[in-house]
C-alpha cells in the first residue's frame, strides 16, 4: 500500500506541491488538478492511479517511486530543459495556470503528442529503429536502471519482443536476473508474463528457478491482472493463486425468475466469440471498471473542490485512436449500464474467461461484440426504475478507501463472492445487493447536487 509522500516532491506537470495521484507508466506524481486532466486522456495514454486511496501492489509502487526519484520525468519534458526552448517561449505549466485551457494544452502536448520527447534521427525504416531499442531494452532490463528501459520504451521499444537470437524476450532476462521492477515496468508497457521462449519456458518458470519467489508470484498475479480486477471489482477480494486458485465466479441470480431467452443469448453469443474479441471485449470492460473505480475515488477525495465540474468528470471511456470507431462506440457504450447491468455483464466474461483458459470447446457463430452489448443492456431493463442513470457508479470496492461503509461491503461480499458454491444467490442477498448499489448510484447524485449548489 501506499507510503505517505514526502512534503518535497511536486507535480510533474506544474509544479504544484504534494501531488496525490500518479501515472503509472510515466513514471510520475501529478497533482488533482493535473489528474482531471490525465483522466480525460484515457488508460491508453496515462494510467493514473491514488497514491493513498487505491490499492498498490508494493513492487508497482516501487516502481513508480524510483522512476519518480530518477528524474523520469525529463524523458516527457526532454527538449523543455534546453535553454532555447525557454527564448521560443515554450514553457511547462505553473501551479497558478488555469486547468483550461493552459494545464490541458500542455498535457496534451507533453503525453499526447510527445512533443518534448527526444527524437531519434530519422531513418528510412522505421521498423529497423523499433528493432534496435528493443534489442537495447532486451540488454537493458538485467540491470536497475529503470529510467533507461523507459526511455526506450517512450521511444518505441516493444516490451513483447522476441530476440531472434537469444530466443527470449525482455521480460525472460529481467525474471533471470530477478529484476522485480524491471518486470512490473514491462507489465505496465504490455509485456505478457505467459509468453513461451525458445526452450518452452515463462517468465515465471525463470524466476522460480533463480529462486526469486517473490518476483515468480507477482508475475502469477499480472498474468491474472484482468479478471483479478474484474472480480475484486464485484465483491472485493481476489483469488488465491499460491494455492492454485485463479478465478472468483461471482453470481447474481433472482431464483424466482427463470434465466430469459435474452440472457442465453447473451451468453451464447459471448461464447461464440473469436479468442482475440473476447479478449478485445474483456479489455474493454477492464478499461470501464477502471473508470468507474477512478470516478468514485476521484469524486470522494475532492471534498466538495471546485474542480468538480462538468469539465473535469470523464461521463464515458476516452476515444482510443489505435481502435475502430466501432469498437470506440462500443467502450463508450458500457457506461449507460446501470450497475446491475454491468455486473452481469462482468460475471459473464469471468465465467466465459475461466472455461476458455480450461480449453473448453467454442461454438462457432459469427462474431459480434455490439450484440452482446445491446442483448446484456436490454436483459435487465426492467431493473431500472429511473431513465436517468448516472453515467458512473460507486461500485468499486477497495480495500484500504473509505468510499463504502463496512455493512456494504459486507453484505456485497457476501451476496457477489458465491463462487465457492454452485447454485446462484437466495432472493434475499440478490436484494441485498441490489439495494447496496442503488444507494451507493444515489449518494453519488446526492454529492453532485451539492456540488452544483455550491457552485451556484
Amino acid at each position: 500500500m501506499s507510503k505517505r509522500l514526502r512534503s518535497s516532491e511536486l507535480c510533474a506537470d506544474c509544479n504544484g506541491p504534494d501531488p496525490s495521484w500518479a501515472s503509472v507508466n510515466r513514471g510520475t506524481f501529478i497533482c488533482d488538478e493535473c489528474c482531471s486532466v490525465h483522466r480525460s486522456l484515457g488508460r491508453h495514454i496515462s494510467q493514473v492511479r491514488h497514491l493513498k486511496h487505491t490499492p498498490w501492489p508494493p513492487t508497482l509502487l516501487q516502481m513508480v517511486e524510483t522512476l519518480y526519484n530518477n528524474g523520469a520525468n525529463s524523458i516527457w519534458e526532454h527538449s523543455l530543459l534546453d535553454p532555447a526552448s525557454i527564448m521560443s517561449g515554450r514553457r511547462k505549466a505553473n501551479p497558478q495556470d488555469k486547468v483550461h485551457p493552459n494545464k490541458a494544452e500542455f498535457i496534451r502536448a507533453k503525453y499526447q503528442m510527445l512533443a518534448f520527447v527526444h527524437r531519434l534521427p530519422c531513418r528510412d525504416d522505421d521498423s529497423v529503429t523499433a528493432k534496435d531499442l528493443s534489442k537495447q531494452l532486451h540488454s537493458s532490463v538485467r540491470t536497475g536502471n529503470l529510467e533507461t528501459c523507459l526511455r526506450l520504451l517512450s521511444l518505441g521499444a516493444q516490451a513483447n519482443f522476441f530476440h531472434p537470437e537469444k530466443g527470449n524476450t525482455p521480460l525472460h532476462v529481467a525474471s533471470k536476473a530477478g529484476q522485480i521492477l524491471q518486470a512490473e515496468l514491462l507489465a505496465v508497457y504490455g509485456a505478457d508474463p505467459g509468453t513461451l521462449d525458445s526452450s518452452g519456458k515463462t517468465p515465471v518458470d525463470y524466476a522460480r528457478q533463480g529462486g526469486h519467489h517473490e518476483l515468480a508470484e507477482r508475475l502469477v498475479e499480472i498474468q491474472y491482472e484482468l479478471t483479478d480486477r474484474l472480480a475484486f471489482y464485484l465483491c472485493g477480494r481476489k483469488p488465491d493463486h499460491k494455492n492454485g486458485q485463479h478465478f472468483i465466479i461471482p453470481q447474481m441470480a433472482d431464483s424466482s425468475l427463470d434465466l430469459s431467452e435474452l440472457a442465453k443469448a447473451a451468453k451464447k453469443k459471448l461464447q461464440s466469440l473469436s479468442n482475440h474479441l473476447f479478449e478485445e471485449l474483456a479489455m474493454d470492460v477492464y478499461d470501464e471498471v477502471d473508470r468507474r473505480e477512478t470516478d468514485a475515488v476521484w469524486l470522494a477525495t475532492q471534498n466538495h473542490s471546485t474542480l468538480v465540474t462538468e469539465t473535469t468528470v470523464v461521463p464515458f471511456l476516452p476515444v482510443n485512436p489505435e481502435y475502430s470507431s466501432t469498437r470506440n462506440q462500443g467502450r463508450q457504450k458500457l457506461a449507460r449500464f446501470n450497475a446491475h447491468e454491468f455486473a452481469t455483464l462482468v460475471i459473464d466474461i469471468l465465467g466465459d474467461a475461466k472455461r476458455r483458459q480450461q480449453g473448453s470447446p467454442l461454438s462457432s457463430s459469427k462474431d459480434n461484440v455490439e450484440l452482446i452489448l445491446k442483448t446484456v443492456s436490454n436483459q435487465h431493463s426492467v431493473e431500472s426504475q429511473d431513465n436517468d442513470q448516472p453515467d458512473y457508479d460507486s461500485v468499486a470496492s477497495d480495500e484500504d478507501t473509505d468510499l463504502e461503509t463496512t455493512t456494504s461491503k459486507a453484505n456485497r461480499q457476501k451476496s457477489l463472492d458465491s463462487d465457492l458454491s454452485d447454485g446462484p444467490v437466495t432472493v434475499q442477498e440478490f436484494l441485498e445487493v441490489k439495494n447496496a448499489l442503488v444507494a451507493s448510484e444515489a449518494k453519488i447524485q446526492q454529492l453532485m447536487k451539492l456540488l452544483g449548489k455550491d457552485a451556484n
